[in-house]
């Protein structure tokens, strides 16, 4: 399997991680077998209770940081994101269709519904305007302004193990929002190399360590 590699898919892997810190799991592993040969792909240290705690914990100070950078600056990280998937197509679309159980064609698509979200937000984080309209008083206006609302939580499914979460954490980010992904335990290495590919991302824009909470692998519901 020599597209693990480049998405840095290890035996075992951690289940949380800050976006450029992985944590130290202490939950229940989960081992991730193909349903295409049955053969264990690898293994993800899922999350305790302490681990959510720390998670949200660095969520909530990622969110008073992120929501002053300029929405436009903001769009410019999602942009690179978008790049970085072009980058990993093959290599996800491929992990995606072994461990799901899509069509090779379907898993190469799947992150290509990544990539058009990602140019999507990015239009979008030029466009988040607001109404300006006359006032009764002399010499004011009125204005409606938009504000970021604060973490966002992304549960998504195994049949679509990377999509989802792009289509809702793309948008939140560039809103000035930040994201806890919990993805299927049927699909979690899927999830440890989306946060992988978005490590990069984020060290080469010096993004707080904090700012995007991801892939809270875990059995149990916290």
């Amino acid at each position: 399997m020599e597209f693990l590699a480049p998405l840095q898919i290890q035996i075992i892997n951690s289940g949380a991680s800050t976006g450029q810190q992985v944590l130290s799991a202490a939950g229940e592993k989960i081992e991730s077998y193909s349903p295409v040969d049955g053969k264990l792909i690898g293994i993800v240290q899922g999350v305790d209770r302490n681990n959510y705690e720390e998670v949200i914990s660095k969520a909530q100070q990622a969110f008073l940081e992120w929501r002053t950078w300029p929405a436009p600056r903001r769009g410019e990280v999602v942009r690179q994101v978008g790049e970085a998937l072009r980058k990993y197509k093959e290599p996800l679309g491929k992990l995606v269709s072994y461990e799901m159980g899509k069509s090779l064609q379907e898993g190469y698509g799947e992150v290509q519904e990544m990539i058009d979200i990602c140019d999507f937000a990015v239009g979008l984080s030029r466009q988040l305007h607001g109404l300006t309209m006359h006032s009764e008083r002399p010499g004011h206006r009125m204005y409606e302004q938009w504000h970021p609302l604060g973490i966002v939580g992304i549960i998504s499914a195994f049949n679509f193990p990377v999509a989802v979460w792009s289509w809702n954490a793309m948008l939140a980010w560039v809103c000035g929002d930040v994201c806890v992904w919990k993805p299927s335990e049927k699909t979690p290495l899927c999830a440890v190399a989306c946060q992988n590919i978005i490590a990069e991302v984020f060290a080469a824009n010096k993004v707080p360590d904090y700012m995007e909470i991801g892939r809270a692998s875990c059995r149990e519901r916290v």
